[in-house]
């Protein structure tokens, strides 16, 4: 799971050109996730912020990752830090199979 942070309202003093440009780079990073069959579920957040800070979860992806290595890439690709410098992305990994039990969780059955 990648969880999306960046200060609230951050989009707020963008101007519309900007704004187009930034959305139309995450549906680009969307389709091409989808497509490589990497991309589970992804959503948007609108509340807070619930810090000092000013940061909030502005969004998630819920992504299928061969390995840590892979899950860094396709969180650098994110379109976030190309339109500012206060995103930051944070991994969570879900595990959904014991690889030394070769348990696998229900829910990954029906995924």
């Amino acid at each position: 799971m990648l969880l999306i942070r960046n200060k609230a309202g951050h989009q707020a003093v963008w101007p519309p050109e900007k704004l187009d440009q930034f959305l139309k780079k995450r549906e680009v990073y969307i389709s091409t996730l989808t497509k490589a069959g990497k991309l589970k579920s992804a959503g948007v957040w609108k509340e807070g912020p619930f810090n000092e800070s000013q940061e909030v979860i502005v969004g998630y992806y819920h992504i299928l990752a061969e390995d840590i290595n892979d899950v860094i890439a396709i969180a650098k690709g994110n379109p976030e830090f190309e339109f500012g410098t206060t995103a930051r992305i944070e991994i969570r990994p879900i595990q959904l199979k014991e690889e030394s039990t070769g348990f696998v969780s229900p829910a990954a059955k029906t995924a």
